[in-house]
């Protein structure tokens, strides 16, 4: 038996909600929309309404199998299984992600879908996860998946939503986030995996300066390497790619 605690399981209420996520979606007879988790089916029953096709992954039995007696539909593909298990290559091609998403998968899901080729997602996550993925430099929330985020995409908070809103009801507050891919990245780098495993090991000592976090890490002249007397949350996306370029090459 799953535990539904363990699943995450906060369901949208609130239909008007619902229907704010897919306006701000601008779902059209021409999408065809992935929802990831759709519990009781809040947000699908809107969805089939106004997309050509709605793919529907749900990793709780009971929960899929009400859905498929209740949504008797040609639009819906409804698939029983773990969304973050699942290839997408090996499932119909969408180009539109509307969700509100099981919170305790929100990073591994947000870096499955930034690989995938979309249009457009708009999703629903926890206040404070939502803020860490918008945050800017020098700013409290400001962290590695604020520089992944940045990197990857155009990415706003468009509405919070006050957690009385589900049910059960949350321990905090959520918010209806939009992503939309970049075509090409914000700025030039050597090597993408040096950079973000360079981010990682920065934020991990975030309270101290880069120099000290690189002596930690790296085997490196530290005489020309800028910033290194700065913390990483003071210094923006475009500064960490430039140091990582500079490191990249002294290492390699």
């Amino acid at each position: 038996m799953i535990n539904k605690k363990k699943l995450g399981q906060n369901f949208l209420i609130n239909k008007d909600i619902a229907r704010n996520e897919i306006e701000y979606c601008g779902i059209t007879n021409k999408d065809i929309v992935l929802e990831i988790g759709p519990g009781k089916g809040i947000l699908t029953k809107i969805l089939i309404e106004k997309a050509k096709k709605v793919i529907a992954i749900e990793i709780d039995k009971n929960l899929y199998n009400n859905l498929k007696k209740t949504i008797l539909d040609k639009n819906i593909i409804l698939i029983n299984n773990d969304v973050l298990k699942i290839k997408f290559k090996d499932i119909p091609k969408f180009n539109k992600i509307v969700s509100n998403l099981p919170f305790h998968i929100s990073l591994p899901i947000t870096i499955k879908i930034l690989n995938y080729d979309f249009n457009k997602a708009v999703l629903i996550y926890q206040k404070e996860f939502a803020e860490r993925m918008t945050s800017k430099v020098g700013e409290k929330n400001y962290s590695r998946l604020s520089i992944l985020i940045y990197y990857k995409s155009f990415c706003k908070i468009l509405e919070n939503i006050p957690k009385i809103n589900f049910s059960p009801t949350p321990k905090i507050d959520s918010s209806i986030v939009e992503i939309m891919p970049r075509k090409t990245p914000p700025f030039y780098l050597k090597n993408e995996a040096f950079f973000f495993e360079l981010t990682k090991n920065l934020f991990n000592h975030k309270r101290k300066k880069i120099q000290n976090n690189l002596k930690k890490h790296y085997n490196i002249d530290l005489k020309n390497i800028p910033y290194k007397n700065k913390r990483i949350g003071e210094i923006t996306p475009e500064e960490i790619g430039k140091l990582s370029n500079i490191l990249y090459d002294q290492i390699n």
